[in-house]
């Protein structure tokens, strides 16, 4: 995500949520074990964390409950994420 993309996604986020929350993080990865584990350490240890393979087995896409405290959470999760070469944000 660019910078602008990341202020526009804030905004969105601060205009439609309520804080202390539980935010639903949504990605979508290539079915390799390091791209998933890579995700899943994004979240805090007692985030509910559900993954489903694509039904043809190449991705996997991930889902993660989790209760945050501020818009500043959310996106300093979606910035680490950046970095996770073929992910995907929805």
């Amino acid at each position: 995500m660019t910078e602008e993309e990341l202020r526009k996604f804030k905004e969105k986020i601060v205009e439609t949520t309520t804080f202390p929350s539980v935010y639903m993080f949504k990605f979508i990865v290539p079915s390799e074990n390091r791209s998933i584990a890579l995700v899943e350490n994004l979240f805090d240890p007692e985030t509910d964390i559900h993954t489903k393979e694509s039904g043809n087995g190449k991705y996997t896409s991930i889902t993660g409950m989790q209760v945050v405290v501020n818009v500043e959470e959310i996106m300093e999760v979606y910035k680490k994420a950046s970095n996770i070469k073929g992910i995907l944000f929805l």
